[in-house]
């Protein structure tokens, strides 16, 4: 078999879709896309496949090496994002070729179904309650939630305790026995995480993601030891390389990125060097449905995940946003807040091709928000 060509597609609300195609008519798809930086994630991935045109497609480990080290320049959010929707597709042919799921080459089922978590949206304590007792009544026995918007520096008093309402509201509409975890999203300074946390620590959430920005990820180690509450991160972390320090830190879940950390490949390498550190596995995946099949046979494979994050009702859209690229969405429905063990051959989805080539007419250039202080500088969102 050899790989002879692939097809971009850009589609709302701010994805990337790949196919790569074969000369026995098998083709696999992959979701190769940083957020906001589609496009220039798109040239990286055309350049890839200047190596990959005639190559044996079963060669994965031989491509991923190629594709990460072959040049001088490595690593980092496009060039490992280009080679991870790459590497979904890869193993997607690798699936439907021999007839089974990914997760069974990987060497099989440890879990028979994923647990996953929704998001919460409002701004107010009443809002965050609301949204917190739709999801519960859609049967989700976990939630996430940002405890704040744009975030000054050191806080006030009154930002703080606006904060700790936030989160108490949410935690007395679920209740004691569903979980609640927390995204500071890098909103936070180290101090201020260590200042808010204790604070926190009461309600028992899940585990709190990003307390910091990745460039500060050296110091997580204080933050661990500020609190009890477990610490997440990982989602702007691209390899086992950039996991290093921070699995020896004491954080307690590590969140790498499907799409964005070398796809099924390196995120297994990564969850199998967390499992060393006692670090269970929570994928980040606000993405399309690719990208969750991905995320899924991986889930499916590996003894240390934990839950799965999912854009269905993310916030950009309702679920047709996710579903509606799909031949069959049934592979995805949840059952009290699970989702079963994906049988299907590859990546365990068939991807609507017309529905897609209509959306990739119009396309699409999504931008992250910028936000500003009060006094007018950079804020993180």
């Amino acid at each position: 078999m050899k790989i002879t060509g692939y097809e971009l597609f850009f589609v709302e609300p701010r994805w990337l879709f790949l196919r790569v195609d074969t000369d026995e008519g098998v083709s696999g798809w992959g979701e190769p896309v940083v957020e906001g930086k589609a496009h220039t994630t798109a040239k990286a991935v055309e350049e890839m496949f200047d190596h990959l045109l005639g190559q044996d497609p079963a060669r994965i480990e031989e491509h991923w090496q190629m594709l990460a080290k072959g040049g001088f320049y490595r690593g980092g959010p496009v060039l490992s994002s280009a080679l991870a929707g790459i590497d979904q597709a890869l193993w997607d042919i690798a699936g439907k070729t021999h007839g089974v799921p990914v997760h069974q080459l990987l060497g099989g089922h440890v879990r028979d179904r994923v647990r996953i978590y929704g998001w919460l949206y409002g701004e107010t304590p009443e809002e965050l309650a609301e949204s917190a007792a739709g999801q519960v009544a859609k049967g989700l026995t976990a939630v996430k939630m940002n405890p704040c918007a744009q975030l000054e520096p050191l806080a006030t008093p009154a930002a703080i305790a606006a904060i700790v309402d936030r989160v108490t509201a949410v935690r007395e509409a679920i209740g004691p026995d569903r979980d609640l975890a927390l995204d500071f999203h890098g909103r936070f300074s180290g101090a201020m995480s260590r200042r808010v946390l204790p604070f926190l620590e009461p309600l028992l959430p899940m585990f709190v993601e990003e307390p910091v920005l990745p460039e500060f990820t050296r110091d997580l180690g204080e933050v661990v030891r500020a609190t009890s509450i477990p610490i997440a991160t990982g989602e702007r972390l691209f390899s086992r390389w950039d996991f290093r320090d921070v699995l020896g830190d004491g954080i307690a879940v590590a969140q790498p990125d499907i799409s964005h950390a070398g796809g099924i490949s390196e995120t297994r390498r990564i969850a199998a060097m967390a499992e060393a550190y006692d670090v269970l596995v929570a994928p980040h995946c606000p993405l399309g449905p690719i990208a969750l099949a991905a995320s899924l046979q991986l889930d499916f494979a590996i003894p240390n995940f934990l839950i799965q994050e999912q854009s269905l009702g993310i916030g950009y859209g309702d679920s047709s946003g996710l579903l509606g690229y799909l031949a069959d969405s049934s592979p995805f429905e949840v059952k009290d807040g699970y989702i079963d063990r994906l049988t299907g051959p590859g990546l365990g989805i068939e991807i609507d091709e017309t529905v897609i080539r209509k959306a990739a007419e119009k396309g699409h250039r999504w931008r992250n928000p910028v936000w500003r202080n009060t006094d007018g500088s950079l804020a993180s969102w």
